[in-house]
């Protein structure tokens, strides 16, 4: 007989066996790998939650302090160390709580690093994290220290306080526009305010740090690091010599008693609490068209599946093509052979080596193109250099000129459209900004998981694109036409180091290509939140991943069909944002938008639709502004290629289970 629970609203539900919840987190996550645990911590009104040795959601009396102070382990390609943790104990007392663990890192080349950590926190707010690292070899790093995350929404252009290693204090502001360099360097403290009255200030010790942007990289937060980038690296860590740093947070002000609940807004509520209200609000002007990539390497899965092309209806392809990689024009013969089957538009992504003229090599790429018959309806260029990052205080590797570029490109291919940017990521775009006059559209990608590959900084991640589209108009201007992606939860190039980071346990690891979420259900919402995110922008088209490999959207094909595939989640999202392509869009309101996002729109027949996603690995009860009917797709859907279901909805409120996309007419 199963085990019973009680439900947050009360009813009985069975608990799941050890199988049913490994085959639920596959369905969701597209890997029986479970979620690292959390451990929720409390010292009076203050409140952490200890995930994997680090805090993260550092909180007093409900309002967002930090998002996360963390002791990191790079290696040399920016990969993360996943550091084994022993020795793990908890003291949780009435006037605060103490952890203590060791934890060791070691390299693929037998390089071992070990570090003790002691985190102690007390009911007056004061926090602490100190850290001694020892290297048992010498141990090669980009990075190994603290990083302390400010969360951006409510901080974003805010007052700060910095002091300096030197003493000065510096009056100054978080950015509002995403800066490309650091806004603040050789910090050991930074204050800012919680609440009125109440200022908190976070204190670095043991090295130099300073602040990045992370927006940069679609994370949701400013980040305070360790160790310059200024200096070389990757850099050695000498046998034996340690290493120590801390973190010390501390409050100045009238503190809240334990109990308060006035610092809204707290934390998300549990599955059974208030609704969440949808309202439509302003208009948005058109969605974006929906595209998908196709790599070389990938054409002729997508040519076998091209069944599934026609029932995704992806108004773009955009064909990626890089001499460099060795692509010539037999992938150009394949792009045409897949051209010849979709009906709308193709677009080049075409790569110029720059070795020599653009000129001479962008008239030979135009001349194979032409052998190869492929039709196009734009191109996009970018030198290949331009897709490794150049951080700053380094040097600019050679490059032509990107006016040389662009105007090669229009020499070659005179009567098409053309794009540039950065094939990489908004902060290549933000470090180099393209001569935007020169282009008819201007596009960039993002990735989420660049620095952490967690469920919940995935998720955040669509917190930081208002910011990152609001500084590419910026940069651009309001009228020039601006597209995105692709942008998948894999990383598809890794501008940072030599490579993307291998996955075989198929975990969270960060900057790797197999990411396991783009099979689930956790890939499809936050590819709905990303769209409804994109839609005040003014974005045209939006590319969302692959047909097929390791960021597509169904079961690779095994044999040439025109039925029959096996679509993942992110397929039936895919198909609600190409169906709804053009349609005029409404803005809407969430009462709680870091839980569920929401956009109407109205469709070809005049009917308006409304599109839900739950951001959230719990159920969400969501209040509607209108409907009688839905598609919802959620784990417990079967959904083929036939499509889902339409249900009927009763009453007003329509409830979301984990990661749930919802598409509400009527």
């Amino acid at each position: 007989m199963p085990e019973l629970g009680s439900s947050a609203a009360g009813a009985v539900r069975a608990v799941p066996s050890p199988a049913e919840e490994a085959a639920r987190r596959l369905r969701l996550y597209g890997t029986d790998v479970p979620v690292p645990p959390t451990r929720h911590l409390a010292a009076g009104a203050l409140t952490a939650e200890l995930v994997e040795g680090n805090l993260r959601n550092i909180r007093l009396a409900g309002r967002e302090v930090l998002r996360a102070i963390s002791f990191v382990v790079r290696d040399k390609d920016w990969g993360t160390y996943a550091p084994v943790i022993e020795h793990l104990t908890i003291d949780e007392r009435r006037d605060g709580f103490s952890v203590r663990y060791r934890a060791l890192c070691e390299g693929s080349g037998r390089e071992r690093l070990t570090y003790a950590a002691r985190i102690e926190a007390e009911a007056d707010g004061r926090l602490s994290f100190e850290a001694e690292a020892v290297p048992e070899t010498d141990f090669l790093t980009n990075r190994c220290g603290f990083t302390v995350l400010h969360p951006i929404v409510d901080l974003a252009g805010r007052p700060v306080e910095v002091e300096h290693v030197d003493g000065g204090i510096e009056p100054a502001c978080l950015p509002d526009l995403i800066d490309p360099l650091q806004p603040f360097r050789d910090i050991r403290a930074i204050t800012h305010e919680v609440a009125p009255g109440l200022s908190a200030t976070c204190r670095f010790e043991g090295d130099t740090f300073e602040m990045e942007d992370q927006r940069n990289w679609s994370d949701a937060s400013y980040k305070t690091y360790v160790r310059p980038l200024a200096l070389p690296w990757p850099y050695v860590l000498p046998a034996g010599l340690p290493v120590r740093q801390a973190v010390r947070l501390g409050f100045a002000g009238a503190m809240p008693p334990a109990s308060a609940a006035s610092l809204s807004p707290a934390p998300a509520p549990p599955a059974g609490a208030d609704p969440v209200r949808i309202e439509p609000g302003a208009a948005a002007g058109r969605l974006p068209a929906f595209g998908l990539v196709v790599t070389p390497e990938e054409t002729a899965a997508t040519l076998a599946a091209a069944g599934a092309l026609r029932w995704i209806g992806p108004q773009e392809l955009l064909l990626h093509f890089d001499p460099t990689a060795g692509h010539g024009v037999e992938a150009l013969r394949g792009f045409a052979r897949l051209a010849a089957v979709h009906e709308g538009a193709c677009v080049l992504e075409c790569v110029v080596p720059g070795v020599r003229d653009p000129a001479d090599e962008l008239r030979e790429i135009a001349g194979a193109v032409a052998e190869a018959g492929l039709r196009l309806d734009a191109i996009a260029v970018s030198p290949s250099v331009d897709r490794q990052s150049t951080p700053p205080g380094s040097v600019w590797p050679a490059c032509p000129p990107l006016e040389e570029v662009y105007a090669a490109a229009r020499a070659a291919f005179p009567g098409l459209r053309l794009g540039g940017g950065m094939f990489s990521y908004f902060t290549e775009l933000n470090r180099k900004r393209p001569p935007a006059h020169l282009l008819d559209y201007v596009t960039h990608c993002t990735c989420p998981i660049v620095h952490d590959a967690d469920d919940r900084s995935v998720m955040q991640s669509l917190e930081a694109l208002p910011f990152i589209l609001r500084s590419t108009r910026a940069m651009i201007g309001a009228g020039k036409p601006y597209r995105i992606g692709p942008s998948t939860i894999g990383m598809r190039q890794n501008p940072y180091g030599g490579r993307t980071l291998p996955n075989p346990a198929r975990g969270r690891v960060a900057m790797t290509r197999d990411d396991p979420r783009q099979q689930g259900l956790f890939a499809a919402a936050w590819m709905v939140g990303y769209a409804i995110r994109l839609a005040e922008a003014g974005v045209e088209c939006f590319t969302a991943g692959a047909l097929t490999g390791p960021f597509g959207l169904i079961v690779h094909p095994t044999a040439p069909t025109s039925h029959g595939f096996s679509p993942f989640p992110a397929a039936h999202a895919a198909r609600f944002l190409a169906d709804l392509a053009g349609a005029p869009a409404r803005l809407c309101r969430s009462s709680a938008p870091d839980r569920v996002l929401a956009l109407a729109a109205a469709t070809a027949e005049g009917d308006e639709v409304l599109l839900l996603v739950n951001l959230t690995a719990g159920e969400q009860v969501v209040e509607l502004p209108f409907g009688a009917r839905a598609q919802v797709l959620d784990a417990g859907a079967a959904a083929g290629p036939a499509g889902l279901p339409t249900l009927g909805v009763g009453g007003k409120n329509l409830v979301l289970q984990a990661f749930a996309v919802a598409r509400v007419e009527g």
